[in-house]
């Protein structure tokens, strides 16, 4: 295929951007959209992510249509799906993650510019216009936004910020929620505990001590959690630890509740996990553990924060746990002083 690097905007009329993975990494491309909006007004940009994390970008300004795949979806979904996105006619495609469903998207699909990261294969070298290198230690934001650099897109500064849209239904149920728990908005806490992969959680005795010395400081606590057994029963082992009532929310909250609430707390304690991503796209201080994974790649996105790791020398490793084991020693091991330290501090400052 063509690797001319010349790009005329104005023959861009519809746009498709693939990002295929997990809640906080379509979360961290939600800049993307915004960015090509403003640099293509008269085009109509669509995004591709997988069915579970819609709530990601639905809602975005920028977004046009978003199309939704079933991780085990039948055949005929499929091809549904293949042929309104053929029936779309893009000019553009902008995939953000290095997959071979990407790339036989782009020879099916066929638009004139396709761009993605570079990516070892033939198959995957011969089905894009355009590749870009993928640097080490780059957050991810900018790493998606070098997508469109690659293609003479230049971003703005003021196109960087995460976007996420909680709706009206989302803040009325927030509202709800936090009248039913007598809870002030901008006043509470919330801690999230959790994560899906058990390696980024710090551990339960360690939380529900920082919980009471944040409570004998006279801080409201909110507790969170995704619906899964492994992560309400985490919060339900914490709240269990502590010699006073906490109101919690574990597991009773969509993405975009969960949004909503963020956005109306004073300070988001939490792992590196999606949630985490929520706060900094809804402007929420945060304080983040970070164990097995790189902060420089991962963390909090433009929002004021403390992020909090250990001195080992391993990290960030990459790995599910020390040896493979589920536990990460690097997490463990952090003491209570040190987030209690972090959240008294960031909430000093003026919101």
């Amino acid at each position: 295929m063509s690797t001319s690097d010349t790009l005329d905007p104005s023959r861009i009329r519809r746009v498709l951007v693939t990002k295929l993975r997990h809640h906080g990494d379509v979360l961290l491309a939600s800049p993307v959209l915004g960015a090509l909006k403003r640099q293509l007004p008269q085009a109509e940009i669509d995004a591709l992510v997988y069915q579970d994390t819609r709530d990601m970008l639905s809602g975005h300004p920028a977004l046009s249509r978003l199309h939704l795949l079933t991780k085990r979806g039948s055949l005929r979904e499929e091809w549904r799906l293949l042929q309104a996105l053929r029936s779309r006619g893009y000019d553009l495609m902008v995939h953000l993650t290095s997959s071979a469903r990407g790339a036989w998207l782009a020879r099916v699909l066929k638009p004139a510019v396709s761009v993605a990261p570079k990516h070892p294969g033939r198959l995957y070298r011969n089905s894009f216009t355009h590749l870009y290198a993928q640097a080490n230690a780059r957050h991810m934001v900018e790493c998606n936004l070098d997508a469109l650099r690659r293609i003479g897109l230049w971003p703005e500064a003021a196109d960087k910020k995460l976007v996420l849209v909680a709706g009206a239904d989302a803040d009325r149920a927030a509202e709800k929620h936090l009248r039913d728990l007598g809870l002030a908005a901008g006043k509470f806490i919330m801690i999230h505990p959790s994560s899906r992969w058990q390696f980024k959680c710090w551990p339960e005795e360690k939380v529900a001590e920082l919980a009471l010395r944040l409570a004998e400081r006279g801080h409201p606590l909110l507790f969170t959690s995704g619906p899964d057994s492994q992560e309400t029963g985490m919060v339900q082992r914490i709240l269990a630890r502590l010699p006073f009532p906490a109101p919690s929310l574990a597991g009773r909250l969509t993405l975009k509740e969960l949004a909503a609430l963020t956005a109306r707390a004073r300070l988001f304690i939490g792992m590196d996990s999606a949630p985490m991503h929520i706060a900094a796209a809804v402007g929420t201080p945060v304080v983040v553990l970070f164990g097995p994974s790189g902060a420089d790649i991962w963390g909090p996105w433009q929002v004021p924060a403390r992020v909090i790791t250990s001195d080992h020398s391993c990290r960030p490793c990459g790995l599910d746990g020390c040896g493979g084991s589920k536990r990460s020693d690097c997490l463990e091991i952090i003491p209570t002083e040190r987030v209690l330290g972090a959240a008294l501090e960031l909430m000093e400052r003026p919101r």
